[in-house]
Parts: structure tokens; sequence; C-alpha cells
């Protein structure tokens, strides 16, 4: 399985694309929330994956820049399915709060001929707290963090042979996402800035992690693989190499810090 890395920022950078990310195996795409707007479109492109590829996408929750991509995803698979350049059906999977939002978009901003596929050709898929679903030939189960912010789900997936992906989204790991997250092969996980930055940044106001917070979690997880994402962008030429060595003094895995469009074999 590979990993690509469309986007790496938080919310509020210009520098590089705000985090989402493509899992791909065997010709078969997952995509991982939509960053803001149709940048997602340009990330799609940079990064050589075919738009009409992707028949799966998970929506973490409903913040703007998670969301507002997969309304320009769905504009571009209606119009193209209507059309005829998009063979057969996709599917969006979410909370119910995610799905209700997207629903209410299409309606209010996508011309109704085109909202007229979903439920038939494009599938709005509710998924729940422990569930189970199949989704490009491994199991996926969600879980809902428990966040007092905003609904927030992750996703656990079965590598296969005994190893794991974890998920929790873009907050700082919950009891919950532990209990998914412990052992696992593989984490994904934010860090919003460095420890040393935290008076700049205020990641704790916005529930958000520093990168020492994020590699001491791994640590006691007993993560192998960490890869950290949804960071601020103020120094991005040099983010691989001052994450890196604040994360390494606690975190004695392998500890990955990607740049946009870049790819990670699993």
């Amino acid at each position: 399985m590979r990993l690509t890395m469309l986007g790496t920022g938080n919310a509020v950078t210009t520098h590089c694309f705000n985090t989402c990310f493509v899992l791909e195996e065997n010709g078969e795409y997952l995509l991982v929330d939509g960053g803001g707007g149709n940048g997602l479109m340009v990330q799609l492109r940079r990064a050589d994956i075919d738009l009409t590829r992707v028949r799966h996408v998970f929506l973490t929750h409903k913040h703007v820049d998670h969301l507002l991509g997969i309304v320009w995803l769905m504009r571009m698979y209606l119009q193209s399915m209507r059309m005829g350049s998009f063979d057969g059906e996709a599917f969006i999977y979410g909370h119910d709060e995610v799905l209700a939002l997207l629903l209410d978009f299409a309606h209010k901003l996508l011309p109704a001929r085109d909202v007229a596929l979903i439920g038939t050709r494009l599938h709005l898929v509710e998924v729940f707290d422990g569930e189970t679903l199949r989704l490009i030939g491994h199991d996926v189960t969600f879980f809902d963090i428990q966040s007092t912010k905003t609904k927030l789900f992750g996703f656990a997936l079965d590598l296969g042979g005994g190893r794991r992906l974890t998920c929790c989204g873009d907050e700082a790991i919950t009891p919950v996402g532990k209990r998914y997250a412990r052992n696992s092969d593989w984490l994904l996980h934010e860090a919003f800035c460095l420890y040393t930055d935290r008076d700049m940044f205020r990641p704790y106001e916005k529930h958000h992690s520093t990168m020492r917070d994020a590699c001491q979690t791994a640590e006691e997880l007993g993560v192998r693989n960490l890869l950290i994402y949804h960071t601020e962008d103020s120094d991005l030429p040099h983010r691989k190499e001052r994450y890196g060595a604040e994360g390494r003094a606690y975190f004695s895995g392998n500890l990955f810090i990607p740049n946009d469009l870049e790819v990670i074999e699993l």
C-alpha cells in the first residue's frame, strides 16, 4: 500500500496545502479528507492520480479545511457521471453531521440535474462508531474520537499480516484513539507546532498537539512508524529538520514528516 500526502498543513497555511491524503493499493484509491476548495483537484493532478479512479472517500469531520474540497469533488464526480466520462459509482463515507452538510451544500450549490445522481451513482454512506467496512480490499474500522470540540471520526485500517494503520483525525489523541492506536504499525498524528513554539502558536487552545506531545504519545503506545501532519508552515523549508530534531528525542521508532505530494510505502 502507498500513502500520498496531498497536503500536510493546518487550516491557515499558505505555503502548503491543508492536510489530506490518499491510500492506494492494486489500483484502488481511498481519499481521506479534502482540504480547502478546488486546490484538491490541483493536488490530485500533481500527484498523477486520476479523479475517476478515486471511488472511496472518507471525511473525518466538518471543518472547512477538510470538507470544502469534498464539495468540489462532488461537483466533478456528478458532472463527469452525467456527461459519461465517469463510469460506475463512487462512495463518500462520514458521520451524520458531515453527510447532512454535504447534502445541503449540494442542493444549494450544484445543478439539480447533477444532484439527482446522489443516491444512485454517488452514495453518501453514514458510518457509525465501531463499524467495520471493507474498502480497497481492507477492513476499515471507524471510531468516534469523542472530541469535545466537534464530532470527529478516525479509523483503523487492517493492513494484513497483523499490521494496522491508525488515523485519529486532526486533534490531540483521545483515550478512545489510544485504544485503537496502541501497538499500531503506523500512526498518523497531527502536530500543530514544535513544543518550543507552543507560546507562539497556542496549540492547546485549539485541541492540538505539539511535536513533542505526539512523539511521547506514540512512544507510550508502542507505535512502530509515526507520520506527522497538520503543522504550521512558518519555516517550511526546514520543517523536516526542525520537527525531526524535536521528535527523535522522544520517539524511538521510524519518524516521517512528509512534504506535500510525498509518497510513502507502508
